[in-house]
């Protein structure tokens, strides 16, 4: 007979919250309210961008003057939003799938990631 593991109880989100993943590999949980621009100093992607021979979707690498560095996207249609985030003079950083967000909606727990954050 398989051992069951518990699963992981999603009652504690009463409240919206982030979630942030680090890159000495920590996560930190940060309700909505609280969260700040600096709290993304540091940060990694909440997930990894696969790249299979054969995958319909486009997915790479854009090297952004706005960031200096590289910003992962997954397809054509995050490229080009990239491409409008870095040359757009207001916007000073961008954060590819920058955070987990949680939050109950009708009593059932939802969460999403979104592909961008340009403040």
């Amino acid at each position: 007979m398989a051992e069951q593991r518990p699963r992981k109880s999603r009652s504690k989100h009463n409240t919206p919250t982030a979630s942030i993943r680090y890159t000495d590999g920590s996560t930190r949980e940060v309700p909505f309210n609280l969260l700040r621009l600096r709290d993304f100093d540091e940060s990694d992607p909440w997930r990894r961008v696969r790249s299979v021979h054969g995958m319909a979707h486009y997915s790479g690498d854009y090297a952004s003057a706005t960031t200096g560095g590289q910003v992962v996207y997954e397809s054509r249609l995050e490229l080009a939003r990239l491409l409008l985030a870095d040359f757009d003079p207001p916007v000073c950083g961008i954060y590819a799938q920058p955070l987990r967000m949680v939050a109950r909606i009708d009593g059932k727990v939802r969460s999403h990631v979104p592909d961008f954050l340009a403040p």
